[in-house]
């Protein structure tokens, strides 16, 4: 029988904190026994796995091996600049002049992970893309 993935860890020196930064951009809510000072939290996303901080003692130091890429219900673009406003900063910008592309960005913790189109923005390209 194969394994599951029942959550994915994020390290991080302020798990509380940290977990409030991605309930903000995922609108999902922590577990409800978690408060500040905890050193692990959790927030359940419906149909996938939870996200897990967990505080580790030594601090972010390369790029990420595993990150996340998230597709917003609004847009790409609109999505990027909420979660500047929330506390994320610009990594990379690989949006592409035809409309294609994505964005990575960081949380406050410096992880980075990448905000993809929308599926209405892909079928709206691809549609175009197979109309030229």
């Amino acid at each position: 029988m194969p394994s599951m993935v029942t959550n994915v860890a994020i390290d991080c020196a302020n798990a509380y904190r940290l977990a409030r930064f991605w309930s903000d951009v995922t609108g999902h809510p922590l577990d409800p026994e978690d408060e500040p000072g905890h050193d692990e939290t959790e927030i359940m996303l419906p149909g996938g796995p939870a996200l897990h901080f967990n505080e580790v003692p030594e601090p972010k130091s390369a790029k990420n091996r595993l990150h996340l890429c998230l597709r917003p219900d609004t847009s790409r673009d609109a999505e990027v600049e909420r979660l500047l406003k929330l506390g994320a900063s610009l990594v990379a910008d690989r949006r592409k002049p035809d409309g294609w592309g994505w964005v990575v960005l960081a949380d406050p913790e410096g992880n980075e992970f990448c905000i993809l189109l929308a599926e209405s923005e892909r079928a709206a390209l691809a549609t175009s893309t197979a109309a030229s």
